[in-house]
């Protein structure tokens, strides 16, 4: 069975606005109740994975089931999976199989996503601000061994922002192309959707040394990006409603992509952080 975790007597501290808490930390990672639409799901997942022997050493939840927002047939099922040591090819073909099966199995979800590190990577002084940030405050424990105990709470910085969205580049660009040779409508929407909320979170390597707030929300992403840059607000915003609902496949969607990526790589090797 998975951890399920609450609140006590259902009390939970009001955080402060800004995405931080009163002493200027981050605001931790949820603990409210996980929603019952989900629990079979949940405890379908950590079942599967766990049959992989000793493989496993923890799996996380995160998104939006972890939030508690998620809405059944429309969300995605997001889960962390820390292995004991570096997978072999084996190893993420049998990881493979059982995502493919559970994504069969559930019509909860749209899709799964598995996002995968090993121990050592994860504890890795160097990766502190990307996997000891992540486990930390977005991540709760379905199953195994829970890491983000080994983490004190983090404050608001631009390394984590740049630690989080290392690789953005050449992410964004992928899904440009994937969207581009995409074979129909709803694989297009699909995958406006996933570039879209990449492309808003991603702005956070934009933000200012000297920030204290911290974006929870792809709107809060925005509205902090826009008061950096209010000359590029048409642009954010055309992304910040394809990350909540594209109704259609966007032909333009994919030249508007680049475009604001190439904007955002500039800026960021213009300011040298």
């Amino acid at each position: 069975m998975l951890l399920q975790t609450h609140t006590t007597d259902g009390f939970m501290a009001q955080p402060l606005a800004g995405g931080i808490d009163a002493d200027g930390f981050i605001l931790a990672a949820p603990t409210a109740r996980l929603q019952p639409q989900f629990l079979a799901l949940l405890d379908d997942a950590c079942a599967s994975l766990a049959q992989s022997g000793s493989l496993l050493d923890g799996i996380y939840l995160y998104g939006s089931i972890a939030r508690g927002d998620a809405r059944p047939g429309v969300s995605d099922l997001d889960l962390t999976l820390v292995l004991r040591d570096p997978p072999a090819p084996q190893d993420m073909q049998t990881l493979e199989a059982v995502r493919v099966a559970l994504e069969a199995r559930h019509a909860e979800v749209i899709k799964i996503d598995f996002d995968i590190g090993c121990r050592a990577e994860v504890l890795a002084p160097e990766n502190r601000f990307s996997w000891g940030y992540w486990l930390k405050h977005h991540c709760r424990r379905l199953w195994g061994n829970d890491l983000a105990d080994r983490f004190e709470p983090f404050r608001p910085s631009l390394a984590i922002a740049k630690a989080v969205n290392a690789g953005f580049e050449a992410t964004l660009t992928r899904y440009a192309t994937l969207i581009d040779d995409a074979t129909s409508d709803a694989v297009a929407c699909r995958l406006q959707r996933e570039a879209s909320r990449k492309l808003v979170r991603a702005t956070q390597v934009l933000r200012s040394e000297h920030e204290l707030r911290w974006p929870q929300t792809l709107d809060e992403h925005v509205e902090l990006f826009v008061q950096c840059y209010p000359s590029m607000r048409s642009q954010v915003e055309f992304f910040l409603s394809q990350a909540k609902s594209p109704d259609k496949a966007d032909k333009a969607f994919s030249t508007r992509l680049r475009s604001l990526l190439t904007w955002m790589v500039a800026v960021d090797k213009a300011r040298g952080f």
